[in-house]
């Protein structure tokens, strides 16, 4: 469906390139209204924000809401496995997932990034999409509900996925804790005095990933 692509789109960091595209990506969402419960009028609060709002502002807008609120996050396993070693587990099994449709996933981006998620349900078929967008639309409507609590027009593109999915949302647990503050909030030290995240649980570990091409262009944009 190109109505993913667009999707896929419309959560990137703002450029002039994509955003001079705004009516050929409304007019494919209504071109597949009948498939995609009228995305195009759900969105409007996005597509108005998109058109009528000065570049810079936009950057800006998208570093505040994305970047700076972990709530926010766009990486969907940060969100149910915070940085335990069950977030590596669960990328590599993604990772086979594309790679089993031949899906190129060698960006910069980590391969949880719902906008890289997005572009590969693009590519499959409805019948192999929608499944696939179950699986993950529990985190996806979880960013939804805090995006909307906020009042971000960001939230109407997880609705519009919420309303696709073939399966009801659940709500999520907690993901562990992300760092070391907050673990020793938690947790204390150890009997032996040892800091939280330097004792090696399984709930707790450190995973190192890299940074994202994203947050690093995020960090460069005037304030």
């Amino acid at each position: 469906m190109k109505t993913f692509k667009v999707l896929s789109l419309l959560l990137l960091y703002p450029e002039s390139d994509w955003l001079s595209a705004l009516p050929e990506m409304h007019a494919a969402l209504v071109a597949e209204a009948g498939a995609n419960g009228n995305a195009a009028g759900r969105l409007a609060p996005l597509f108005n924000l998109l058109s009528d709002t000065r570049l810079i502002e936009l950057q800006e807008n998208y570093v505040a809401t994305f970047d700076r609120n972990p709530s926010h996050s766009l990486h969907l396993f940060e969100h149910i496995h915070g940085e335990s070693r069950d977030r590596g587990s669960a990328m590599i099994d993604l990772l086979e997932e594309y790679w089993k449709h031949n899906f190129d996933a060698s960006a910069s981006e980590l391969p949880d990034y719902v906008p890289l998620f997005l572009e590969f349900l693009s590519l499959l078929p409805a019948e192999e999409a929608l499944p696939l967008l179950g699986d993950a639309v529990h985190v996806l409507a979880a960013i939804g509900r805090k995006l909307d609590t906020n009042g971000s027009p960001y939230a109407t593109v997880f609705q519009v996925l919420e309303a696709l999915s073939p399966v009801a949302a659940q709500a999520l647990t907690e993901p562990p804790v992300r760092d070391m503050d907050e673990a020793m909030e938690m947790f204390g030290p150890a009997a032996d005095g040892t800091e939280p995240l330097l004792n090696p649980g399984p709930q707790i570990a450190v995973v190192q990933m890299p940074v994202s091409r994203r947050r690093a262009v995020a960090a460069a944009t005037p304030r």
